[in-house]
């Protein structure tokens, strides 16, 4: 899809027979503004280069899921691949879901099997895999528990679901001026050229996609729990500030950036603490296979 788009309003699909068009044209505001934004490829590719591909991300992971050769993983809102091609491995067989076409095309480069489908719905078996992978996704979902439910489902007994980079809720419940700073970022990363979005127009659509990622919304400790301890899970959740690898899993959340700290100082928390980091990582291992 085109990235020169002028309306706010989400687009209708186009190009009848495609896939993607029976995706879009079914589904929710959310889930069609992300089919535009991953789907064009130009974005996706510098979500790929760009996001997710650090040291301490992939020693993170690795630390949450073993290696993955051998295994089988379903990576969902995998968008264009960014997981695997940083964690790298031989899966035995690796799937691949999104509802972004051109982000799928991406990711079939690096090897994944991919599905066009909605992550609250997935056409696969249940108890088909090792991991379970949900990375910076479930806050682009409309009904995250839902989600998170349905991930459960794919889980083997002795398999793990691993979900990262979604917003922890208290950090950015941003109060008075904080909140004023944060809204009046995006002017002032047009004006100076910063950021990652190049456009006011790419910058949009990005905008569309986080649905839960914003002043006064995201996700607890207890979602994870309340959620995953009844399917058979025994649950871990770590809060941490990105930079970190596997010492997050010791309970380190690591520094964050100066603007962050000012915005939590100036809704009256402290940085440091556990409550002011910025995403939450959920390590869930399925104990008894019965999902209730």
């Amino acid at each position: 899809m085109s990235s020169a788009v002028n309306s706010h309003e989400l687009p209708a699909a186009s190009m009848a027979g495609n896939p993607m068009s029976l995706v879009v044209d079914e589904a929710s505001e959310a889930i069609r503004a992300n089919a535009f934004y991953f789907g064009n490829k130009a974005w996706a590719e510098e979500y790929l280069t760009y996001c997710h591909r650090s040291e301490q991300f992939k020693e993170r992971w690795l630390a949450a899921t073993g290696d993955w050769t051998g295994k089988v993983v379903v990576d969902l809102g995998c968008g264009p691949g960014n997981v695997f091609a940083t964690l790298g491995g031989r899966p035995a067989r690796l799937i691949g879901v999104d509802v972004a076409g051109g982000s799928l095309e991406l990711a079939e480069g690096l090897g994944y099997t991919t599905l066009l489908a909605d992550a609250a719905n997935v056409p696969l078996d249940s108890e088909m895999a090792d991991v379970v992978a949900i990375n910076a996704s479930l806050h682009h979902c409309e009904d995250m528990r839902a989600v998170l439910v349905e991930a459960a489902r794919l889980v083997k007994p002795g398999g793990v679901l691993v979900t990262d980079h979604d917003p922890q809720l208290s950090a950015w419940d941003f109060k008075g001026v904080a909140k004023l700073l944060w809204v009046a970022r995006l002017f002032v990363y047009r004006v100076i050229g910063h950021g990652f979005h190049k456009t006011a127009t790419q910058q949009m659509w990005g905008l569309k996609t986080e649905i839960h990622h914003k002043p006064g919304d995201g996700l607890t400790d207890d979602f994870y729990i309340d959620t995953l301890a009844p399917l058979g899970f025994s649950v871990s959740v770590y809060a941490h500030n990105h930079e970190m690898g596997a010492d997050v899993l010791d309970g380190k959340a690591g520094p964050a950036a100066w603007k962050y700290k000012i915005a939590n100082m100036l809704s009256g928390r402290r940085p440091s603490a556990r409550t002011s980091a910025l995403s939450l990582m959920c390590v869930a291992r399925k104990t008894d296979g019965v999902l209730a």
